[in-house]
């Protein structure tokens, strides 16, 4: 992609209100819309969540919050390093925090994003080599037919995923989020198996 389409395709991005003032599903954002994505075109992996939490809302700085330490932890690498848009790309399936439910959750990503900016900015980083698909909404956008019916299904079959023979290497997670640490103790075969092959995967790729 040149580098005026590119950097269109960023400012389209940041400039987006559809949630709030032309909402194609359910009732208008409510809060200020402030997109968080990063989009690279030298960065060789995408890092694919749900949606901004408030904290990172507030901030405008993807996974900046305790979520992000466990995930930086996983990746083996530091903020620096996982802040770098020459390394990582950073794109959620909502680019905006979606508001909370009636008992105080996070709502789910709004699919506006999804059906207007995902495909877009995927064909615009054709150098990717890996993606790490967190959680459902991510893992069924980007597997699609692939993904199993539980999540801890799909990322116990990571393998048939992280060995492509064609485009990039996707990778399934659970959240990092604390909500997981059930999960977590529940199956140690993700660290004993998934996340050192994660973290060499990911040295080679930034190295």
């Amino acid at each position: 992609m040149p580098a005026t389409d590119f950097a269109a395709l960023t400012a389209g991005i940041k400039a987006c209100r559809i949630c709030r003032d032309d909402p194609r599903y359910g009732p208008p954002l409510p809060n200020e819309p402030n997109p968080v994505c990063v989009v690279s075109a030298t960065a060789r992996i995408a890092i694919c969540g749900q949606a901004p939490g408030i904290r990172v809302h507030n901030t405008g700085l993807p996974f900046n919050d305790p979520s992000g330490d466990r995930l930086r932890d996983w990746l083996g690498v530091d903020r620096a390093l996982f802040y770098d848009p020459d390394k990582f790309a950073i794109v959620p399936m909502g680019f905006c925090f979606p508001g909370y439910d009636s008992h105080g959750s996070d709502l789910p990503p709004r699919r506006e994003c999804r059906e207007i900016w995902h495909d877009r900015v995927f064909r615009s980083m054709p150098q990717l080599e890996l993606i790490l698909t967190i959680g459902q909404y991510a893992q069924a956008y980007h597997l699609r037919e692939r993904r199993r019916r539980s999540m801890t299904e799909t990322v116990q079959n990571w393998q048939d995923y992280f060995t492509a023979k064609s485009g990039p290497a996707i990778l399934p997670l659970p959240h990092p989020s604390w909500r997981n640490n059930v999960w977590l103790k529940k199956n140690p075969w993700f660290a004993d198996n998934v996340l050192p092959a994660l973290r060499e995967k990911v040295k080679n790729l930034i190295s």
